[in-house]
């Protein structure tokens, strides 16, 4: 599968619901399911203000010309060891240009989270960065805030059974104790795979792990691909559970 489209299949779910990319999800939805590497594909795919520099700084530091190539897309959705080989000084550098200026005094916060070992993974990005820039506003309150970031997340599940559009999946739920965000027992969700019929993932199957953004079906993972996404999500939960500045976190869930 070409790089642009995969990442139409994980950037779609937050665009249908406004908070990133181009204003015409639809539009951007049908160049998903269309599965062509054409023009007007990537020219969506660098309206994702969050990603799209993601991507470059993963492309840059592992020698890939094109920030769409399929194993950098791959990296900052599902995880790769090719994340490992990003620089911490490459990652700050990254934060310093996109962030200073919208997080002022909080700014150290966002760097302890790259000095602790925080690489260019889309949970990256959810646990240590978005708390701090604005899309967990105060609107956005425990138990809300939980959900959003929940949602937010790529998160994995197994399929029980397939109805339709509709999938019904067994994953882990995010937590949060009063002290530590983590990983909750597995619970069963029913998630989305197309509409009326049409979708850009097909013939999900029970027994399948796929991956999940907000309420949609992204991909089928292999056991090695759910292993990295576990791998790098519990990295950076970690790094926000072991931070001494991390107020923003508790403050934020209640």
């Amino acid at each position: 599968m070409p790089g642009p489209v995969l990442f139409a299949r994980y950037a779609f779910p937050p665009n249908s619901h406004g908070f990133c990319g181009p204003a015409d999800s639809g539009e951007f939805f049908e160049h998903g399911v269309a599965g062509v590497d054409d023009k007007g594909l990537r020219a969506m795919a660098q309206q994702f203000a969050g990603a799209w520099p993601y991507l470059q700084l993963i492309a840059g530091a592992t020698g890939l010309a094109d920030p769409l190539d399929r194993r950098v897309v791959e990296a900052y959705w599902i995880g790769s060891r090719r994340l490992d080989q990003v620089g911490t000084r490459a990652v700050g550098n990254s934060m310093e240009d996109r962030f200073r200026h919208m997080t002022g005094a909080m700014f150290g916060s966002l760097t302890e989270g790259v000095l602790a070992g925080g690489v260019p993974h889309h949970s990256f990005a959810v646990f240590c960065i978005y708390p701090y820039t604005g899309l967990l506003t105060d609107r956005r309150k425990a138990p809300h805030a939980l959900t959003v970031l929940d949602r937010c997340r790529i998160r994995w599940g197994r399929v029980l059974a397939v109805s339709g559009d509709q999938v019904v999946v067994e994953s882990q739920p995010l937590t949060w104790d009063g002290d530590v965000l983590g990983l909750g027992p597995s619970t069963t969700e029913t998630v989305v795979q197309s509409v009326d019929g049409v979708g850009m993932v097909g013939g999900v199957r029970p027994g399948d792990w796929v991956s999940l953004h907000w309420e949609w079906v992204c991909d089928r993972l292999t056991d090695s691909q759910v292993a990295l996404l576990r791998r790098y999500t519990q990295r950076h939960l970690a790094i926000v559970n072991d931070r001494q500045a991390r107020s923003v976190v508790p403050a934020m869930l209640g």
